[in-house]
């Protein structure tokens, strides 16, 4: 009996020590894999360095501690970007499916706390007309989960450390990666099944006069969500003034909350597009302010239609919506007067089909209702095919019941001229193209008046405005429910704006309406 247990324990003993030996030998195997791997298939423009490697064969995980990346550019020594990770895990390797199945299965992957840093100025791009792998994938790598936490990332345009993008405290998770030979060829280099992120905030450097904020966001089930959205000109105004050689506009947007549903994105024939069934903006609150005392930039606008079309991406979004906004647009065109202001209140507006994809045969939609000039009930139908090469268009406006002297915001310092009477309601019908517009306005209004003020805009200058209102059809017409009508030909100056076509439009309709025949109807 004795001998028997001795035995055992002399066999238990030995087989002990082998599976020891050879999980040591299997760790250092691995380990020394894995090493290889990193040092070897890493293209030499890529260097890295980490303190601890740690295998353990039994539980499948591979610990890497304070790993640091760096990569240079191809043709010369300059670094461009720095990657340092506090933890780097890998759990759950199958053995099984890499001797059987000839294929990389990892359950999951954590990169704990990286941060990322990316010089734009000292990346040198190769010229290669040929579409490389930087890494070369001899096996399908499959990852069930891969998650990095807590992400700093920072991006300068140059030296100086002049941001120009910034994310604190990001958190990415994608479902079901598979990494191919032939994958890893395009622009997202591996297929996933699902996308999750979310950060305290990001900051965005738009351009060299105007940065974009934001709040925290979340990426989930294809739903976005994104809090306290600033998009501002960094400068104050008379600073900025100062600053221009042509006129631009000075903004201040800010936004409460912004959503998307069934957001996705993708890229088709190398083509970035991007879809989503609704935008949501809550809340937005816009200062627009523009000084025309600054030099005309002459360079040619398009029309919306053309801009959409020629986006380098396509977009197809079925309905965007704007709810209980502001917009407040000033004008500055006097030196020694105040800017002009409009305001429209209580905003709400849907646009339907923003689609620039060539198949797409439904004409974009926007409906709109405001408060103008905070009380003058307001409705704008406005339509546009983006396919079209004509940029046809066609614009419908219903304004209700407003004061003649709530413009004299705008007009008496802009235009020197100040109005008195009530407009009861206003039509008009603008269908246009990008060469020509055609305008049709019906008004029903009593005792308007037109005021022309003297050069310092204080004093009615009674001789120029007696001479007006020669012209001016006080009423409309004495019988209830009768408009006067007017119509006209508006050729666009095609340096301005589509806002400014907009105007020249309603001008012409009301000098028509007003000084025309105006036949009443």
């Amino acid at each position: 009996m004795l001998k028997t247990i001795k035995c055992v324990i002399y066999i238990g003993s030995i087989m002990a020590l082998l599976f020891m030996g050879a999980t040591i030998y299997i760790n250092l195997t691995i380990q020394n894999k894995v090493k290889n791997f990193i040092d070897s298939r890493l293209p030499s423009h890529i260097t890295q360095s980490y303190q601890s490697l740690d295998i353990n064969i039994l539980e499948g995980t591979i610990t890497i501690k304070d790993a640091t990346i760096e990569i240079k550019n191809q043709n010369d020594s300059e670094i461009h970007t720095f990657v340092a990770i506090e933890q780097l895990i890998i759990e759950d390797i199958s053995y099984f499916d890499y001797l059987f199945k000839d294929e990389i299965h990892l359950e999951d992957i954590k990169l704990q706390n990286p941060k990322i840093t990316y010089f734009k100025n000292r990346f040198s791009k190769v010229k290669d007309t040929l579409n490389k792998a930087s890494i070369k994938i001899y096996k399908p790598i499959i990852i069930d989960e891969l998650s990095i936490d807590h992400t700093s990332l920072h991006i300068y345009d140059d030296d100086k450390e002049t941001v120009s993008l910034m994310a604190q405290n990001t958190t990415i998770e994608i479902d079901d990666i598979e990494i191919t030979a032939q994958s890893i060829l395009k622009k997202i280099p591996f297929k996933y099944s699902n996308f999750e992120a979310s950060g305290d905030s990001i900051f965005v450097k738009a351009n060299n006069y105007e940065d974009l904020r934001t709040g925290s966001f979340n990426v989930k089930d294809k739903k976005v969500s994104i809090e306290d959205i600033e998009f501002s000109t960094k400068y104050d105004i008379a600073t900025y003034d100062k600053m221009l050689r042509k006129e631009r506009d000075h903004f201040n947007l800010n936004l409460q909350k912004l959503t998307l549903d069934k957001f996705d994105f993708g890229f088709e024939q190398q083509t970035l597009f991007t879809t989503a069934k609704q935008i949501t903006l809550y809340s937005p609150q816009a200062v627009i302010y523009r000084n025309k005392l600054i030099a005309d930039d002459n360079s040619i606008k398009k029309l919306y239609s053309a801009a959409l079309r020629e986006l380098p991406f396509k977009l197809a979004i079925d309905s965007v919506k704007l709810l209980n906004g502001s917009l407040t647009y000033r004008e500055k065109v006097k030196a020694d007067e105040p800017p002009g202001t409009i305001t429209f209140a209580s905003l709400n507006a849907t646009i339907s089909d923003l689609n620039n994809r060539t198949e797409n045969k439904n004409a974009t939609r926007i409906m709109l209702n405001a408060n103008f000039m905070d009380v003058a009930p307001l409705k704008v139908d406005w339509s546009f095919d983006i396919q079209n090469i004509n940029d046809q268009f066609l614009f419908k406006m219903d304004l209700g019941k407003l004061e003649a002297p709530r413009l004299n915001s705008f007009t008496e310092p802009n235009l020197n001229i100040r109005l008195t009477g009530i407009t009861e309601k206003t039509y008009a019908t603008i269908d246009g193209s990008s060469s020509t517009s055609h305008v049709t306005m019906r008004m029903q209004y009593e005792d308007f008046k037109v005021n022309i003020l003297n050069k310092r805009g204080n004093k009615k200058n009674k001789l120029f405005s007696a001479i007006a209102n020669i012209f001016i059809s006080k009423n409309s017409d004495d019988k209830e429910n009768t408009f006067r009508e007017g119509s006209g030909t508006v050729t666009p100056d095609r340096s301005k704006s589509f806002f400014n076509y907009l105007w020249l439009n309603l001008q012409k309709g009301l000098l028509a309406t007003l000084v025309g025949d105006g036949k009443a109807r």
